[in-house]
């Protein structure tokens, strides 16, 4: 489990605040990076172009597929979060695809920042309080009606809100956790399976052919499926915020 360790680097053991150790770790320096090499391909696809050439084109196209779900989704108050939304699954894929990167930078091994639960729990608090403020702010008090579904028989009113209610106080939580798990998992299966191939080559040829070799087709064949799940979970993620998001802009 060592590819998940949170390790400070450059010498740094950081700051101790309120008993807590503050450095600057693997998993802050491949955020910035994450950052970095998005906010590089978002400016290279701003040119304007009349005839747009593929950089442009590659933003535009994921500018307008986020357009396009959000007023699937919300409608047409749905464009002003295009902004926090395109941000947030340009980040999350980014994240995931950097994480495969079968070679470091600069001697750094890649590291998937978003296999931990805290960053995707952040990730995931933040666009709940998103929709917590969207919601005060529109409806008011009217916003706990969101709990009591129309139609709701008088005698199943005192047990249907308190559902309603953890099912919604649930949401961040397992929108952080699929995240988190699907990240984390195949991760640990593409460990397990190079493990597999460097021991029986180790072992000698008769293993290395019996066990290496499919273990090694294995891995190409979840490696390629790592790189889809990378973009599913970002596009799921910003799907699931951009529903929660229409639940506060229409009380249903």
């Amino acid at each position: 489990m060592k590819q998940f360790q949170i390790e400070p680097l450059f010498g740094s053991q950081g700051w101790e605040i309120a008993g807590f150790n503050i450095a600057f770790t693997n998993s802050a320096l491949w955020m910035a990076i994450t950052v970095v090499l998005l906010w590089i391909f978002v400016y290279g696809g701003m040119k304007r172009e009349l005839v747009p050439g593929r950089w442009q084109m590659a933003v535009e196209s994921f500018t307008g597929f986020i357009d396009d779900m959000l007023e699937a989704n919300v409608g047409k108050e749905g464009r002003k979060y295009v902004p926090y939304i395109f941000s947030l699954f340009m980040f999350i894929l980014f994240a995931n695809l950097l994480g495969l990167m079968p070679i470091g930078v600069l001697g750094l091994h890649p590291f998937t920042f978003t296999s931990h639960f805290t960053v995707t729990g952040v990730l995931a608090v933040l666009s709940f309080s998103i929709v917590l403020i969207v919601g005060f702010w529109k409806h008011g008090l009217k916003f706990f009606s969101l709990f009591v579904p129309h139609g709701t028989p008088l005698w199943l009113m005192w047990l249907i809100p308190v559902i309603e209610l953890i099912s919604f106080m649930v949401r961040p939580f397992s929108l952080a956790l699929r995240l988190f798990v699907a990240m984390m998992a195949g991760h640990v299966l593409l460990k397990v399976l190079s493990s597999f191939v460097i021991d029986s080559v180790n072992a000698g040829a008769v293993y290395g052919g019996l066990i290496g070799v499919p273990s090694f087709a294995l891995m190409i064949a979840i490696s390629a499926l790592e790189i889809l799940v990378a973009g599913i979970q970002a596009y799921v993620f910003a799907l699931l915020t951009s529903l929660y998001i229409n639940d506060a802009e229409h009380l249903h």
